[in-house]
């Protein structure tokens, strides 16, 4: 059976704001995420359907809370809960948080990608003209 630990995963994303350690396990990716501050990452789903994260989420908040917020109400996940996020929501997360996130491989990488040109496009936004 295939297994990961968060020591063996990739460090994939080390920003100021969150560490991110992914693996790809039979079709899924598993995220072990360290939020280090808060962050509320809405304007990077432009332009996905309604503007908001498609890919379907199972995990479990170690330490922190995480919020998923859908068009009609919002649902907020504490230290110890295990998650289902429906596509269709935007994440908030806040420093000190903790989780380990299950996502289909495929939706992820559908979402992720906009979510990467998003930030692409910020960042060369805010870089100094030089």
């Amino acid at each position: 059976m295939p297994r990961i630990s968060k020591a063996e995963a990739e460090l994939t994303l080390d920003e100021p704001v969150i560490e991110g350690r992914y693996a790809e396990l039979g079709g899924y990716t598993v995220g072990f995420e360290t939020h280090k501050a808060d962050l509320d990452p809405a304007p990077l789903f432009a332009g996905l359907p309604q503007d908001r994260c498609q890919s379907p989420h199972w995990g479990v908040v170690l330490t922190g809370r995480v919020v998923f917020r859908y068009a009609d109400h919002d649902e907020v996940f504490r230290a110890g809960d295990a998650y289902y996020g429906a596509p269709g929501h935007l994440p908030l997360v806040f420093a000190g948080t903790e989780l380990i996130e299950f996502s289909p491989t495929d939706a992820l990488e559908r979402t992720m990608a906009v979510v990467g040109r998003n930030l692409e496009a910020a960042n060369a936004a805010e870089a100094p003209a030089g």
